[in-house]
This record gives C-alpha cells, sequence and structure tokens, in this order.
C-alpha cells in the first residue's frame, strides 16, 4: 500500500502524488455526442475517455471503473502537447445493431455475433485527429489499484491494447514517472500548461496566442441501460498545445509545470 502525506490545500485526502504519462498515435477520434451525418470528435481527449483508457491497462470490464474515476475518487489533468489539427475521413461501415449480426458457429457450445459481410456498406464521414499527443497526470484513491498502475507504466505493459478513442486507432503511452502534487504558483496571473475546467471568464488574451473552448463528459455512472453520462466540464484550451495565461486561479505543481486537476 502507498502511505500517502497531508494533501495540498484543496486536494481529497492522500492526494500526494500523481502518475504521469504521455499518450499518442497517428490518429485520435473521441466522438461528440452531439447526433451528426458527421462523426466530429472532440479535440481535447475527454476525462470519461481517460478514464476508460486507464481502465483497459488496468483489465478492468466495461461499465466496472466509474466508482474508480469519481468525483473525490480521482484527480486528472490533461494537456494536449501538440497542435490539435483534423481531417475529413469517409469510413465503408456495417451496422452493428443486433438486427444485422450474424452469429458464427450458432450450434457449438461458444457463439459470438458479428456484423453480416453480406449486408451493403455505409459511408461515414469522420472528422479524425490527426498525430494527437496528450500529456495525462493522475491519481487514485484506490491505492490497489494506483499501485498497480504504476507497475504497469514502469513495465510498459498493458492488459487491453490503449487505443484513442476507436479501437483502430493504436496509441503509444510514454511514461514520465510519479511526481509530487505541490500548490501550484500565485499571483493575479498565472501561466498553465494543462486545459483549465471552467475557467472561460479567467482567461487573459495574449497576442499570437489561441485558445479555444470545449465540453466534454467528465465522470458516468452506471445504470440499467450500462452507462450514463452523469456531469460535464468545459475545458479552456491552446489549440496549438501550448500554455494559457489566466487570472485569479488555484493552480498545481507536477515536474515543475503548472496544471489543474478535475
Amino acid at each position: 500500500m502507498t502511505e500517502h502525506a497531508p494533501a495540498a490545500s484543496g486536494l481529497p485526502d492522500g492526494a500526494e502524488t500523481c502518475l504521469s504519462f504521455t499518450v499518442s498515435g497517428p490518429w485520435g477520434h473521441f466522438r461528440r455526442i452531439e447526433g451528426n451525418i458527421v462523426k466530429q470528435t472532440y479535440r481535447v481527449i475527454p476525462r470519461t475517455t481517460v478514464a476508460g483508457l486507464i481502465a483497459a491497462m488496468l483489465g478492468i470490464e466495461r461499465d466496472g471503473y466509474y466508482d474508480l474515476f469519481a468525483p473525490g475518487e480521482s484527480l486528472v489533468a490533461i494537456e494536449p502537447t501538440s497542435e490539435l489539427r483534423t481531417m475529413k475521413l469517409p469510413m465503408n461501415t456495417l451496422s452493428t445493431a443486433d438486427e444485422h449480426l450474424a452469429s458464427l458457429n450458432p450450434r457449438g457450445k461458444l457463439s459470438i455475433k458479428l456484423p453480416d459481410p453480406s449486408k451493403p456498406r455505409q459511408q461515414h464521414n469522420y472528422e479524425v485527429l490527426v498525430d494527437p499527443a496528450y500529456r495525462i497526470d493522475v491519481w487514485l484513491a484506490d491505492d490497489e489499484r494506483y499501485d498497480q498502475l504504476r507497475s504497469l507504466l514502469e513495465s510498459g505493459k498493458s492488459y487491453y491494447v490503449p487505443s484513442l478513442g476507436l479501437s483502430e486507432y493504436l496509441a503509444t503511452v510514454d511514461y514520465h514517472g510519479e511526481f509530487s502534487i505541490e500548490q501550484g504558483p500565485g499571483g493575479e496571473t498565472v501561466t498553465i500548461d494543462s486545459t483549465v475546467p471552467e475557467a472561460v471568464d479567467s482567461i487573459v488574451p495574449e497576442p499570437e496566442t489561441r485558445y479555444q473552448i470545449e465540453q466534454t463528459p467528465a465522470f458516468m455512472e452506471r445504470d440499467d441501460g450500462g452507462r450514463t453520462t452523469s456531469a460535464f466540464v468545459s475545458y479552456a484550451y491552446n489549440p496549438d498545445g501550448g500554455s494559457l495565461t489566466f487570472a485569479d486561479l488555484s493552480t498545481y505543481s507536477v515536474d515543475d509545470r503548472t496544471v489543474v486537476f478535475t
């Protein structure tokens, strides 16, 4: 079990250190929940997707990790480290609705259902991220899962293959280490490396620096249908992969970087 010192001000008890890694890949797609003919993507990897990525690395089953990443039980900071650019990519797909699935080996002891290859393909336009990269800082209140994740990151292993949204968009995970969570710099203004939640009114505009706002799912809960989004968060971020300046915000320092957790 990991021993924890008293937490920095404003953090849950035991939040002394965090694990830091970068997840990247040639492609990414984090489907926006709004319905559209073009399947659009969030620019910033949602917190819920980070939770799913880590759960896959830990080998936790689908819909089995929401309590692990619940408010007060986890901290996540997300920093885009590359320009967040997109392109439209047409894809031919097969429906995965139950009525369009065909059973493989239906009379055997083991049977699985796959899309029926005899059915006509449907073409959809996907908006995809090109060469996305995000640095993730994560703390878990569950010491056993935290230690397991640290061991996997140190050894470069993962229970399931990590991906950036879609299973075919394989991801590379680069571990940076375990770092102390310390109180961040103060002052009237502060430059922040990570995305910043719920702080649009605190942005200090600067020449030649772009910023954008994006609302993404933050937390999920299990329900009768499987899962539902229980909370959203609006992030301010630099789409060019740089930092932004804010006024009057409480921040934290991780590996000589200034971040804000959700």
